[in-house]
This record gives C-alpha cells, sequence and structure tokens, in this order.
C-alpha cells in the first residue's frame, strides 16, 4: 500500500497545471493540409497578470523539416493581427528539440519573447501551414497553450 502512495504523491507533484488554456487539433491521417486552419479560442478575465502563449505541434521522427512556417492570425478584444512565423523544431547538435517519447516529438514553443499584458474578452488563433510540402506530412497535433507567467 506504501508504493501506491508514493506513486499517487509523485503524480501529483510532477503534473503540471494549466493555468488559462491550451487545445490541439489532431491530424487523423498525420498530415496537415494548408487548406486546414484550426481555430482556438480562449477568454482572459485576470487583467492583473502576465501570460505566456505557445504554438504546441506533436510530430513524429520521420518529419522531413528543421522548422515549420505558420500563417498565424490573432484575433485580440481590440484588434487582429496576421503574421507569418518560423518556429525551430531541431539543430544540428541536439536533434529534435522538444520533448520525446519513441518516435513522437512534442513542441511548445512561445510566441512571445517576454510574458505580455492581455485585455480582458475573448481571444481566437487560426493556424496555417505555410510550408512548401502540402500536405505537410508526419504532424499529428497543432495548438495553442496558454499560461499566467511565474
Amino acid at each position: 500500500m506504501n508504493k501506491f502512495w508514493l506513486l499517487l504523491l509523485l503524480t501529483c507533484v510532477c503534473c503540471n497545471t494549466i493555468d488559462v488554456f491550451e487545445k490541439t487539433k489532431m491530424f487523423t491521417l498525420h498530415s496537415w493540409k494548408e487548406s486546414e486552419k484550426p481555430t482556438f479560442q480562449f477568454d482572459i478575465s485576470d487583467t492583473t497578470s502576465l501570460y505566456n502563449i505557445f504554438f504546441v505541434i506533436r510530430h513524429q521522427d520521420a518529419y522531413r523539416y528543421n522548422n515549420i512556417w505558420v500563417n498565424v492570425t490573432m484575433k485580440s478584444p481590440v484588434d487582429t493581427l496576421q503574421v507569418r512565423r518560423e518556429f525551430i523544431l531541431s539543430n544540428n547538435t541536439q536533434g529534435w528539440l522538444g520533448s520525446g517519447m519513441d518516435d513522437i516529438f512534442e513542441h511548445r514553443i512561445s510566441f512571445n519573447n517576454k510574458p505580455a499584458a492581455l485585455k480582458k474578452g475573448t481571444y481566437t488563433f487560426t493556424l496555417q501551414q505555410a510550408m512548401r510540402e502540402d500536405p505537410l506530412d508526419y504532424v499529428m497535433n497543432v495548438g495553442i497553450r496558454v499560461e499566467k507567467a511565474k
């Protein structure tokens, strides 16, 4: 019985809480078509905190590139911003930069260089892959994570 309690304690200590929002879109064929534009919506009510916003991607080891280009549309309560962003997934010295298990790797890459103050209201993020390959194979999920800065 002691092992059970130790395992339960370790599980609780090791778990990260999602402070605000995390959601991903799964691609059933592990292939992201340019025409597929996952959209994610979340609300901010606490304007006293600062927030980190992350692009989340899960891919297989067979993914052929060390980066991914993504068209990002960010709609806030006051304006809309469209940007094309490159997210680096690997480098020559370390290999894949995300965390991995078997042949699946997950990356959480920050959109913002430092925590940002967000206005109260609804935020919408739309993601569109902007690589030369369409569909983009070996991509399992993409999404958005928002957490309060600690």
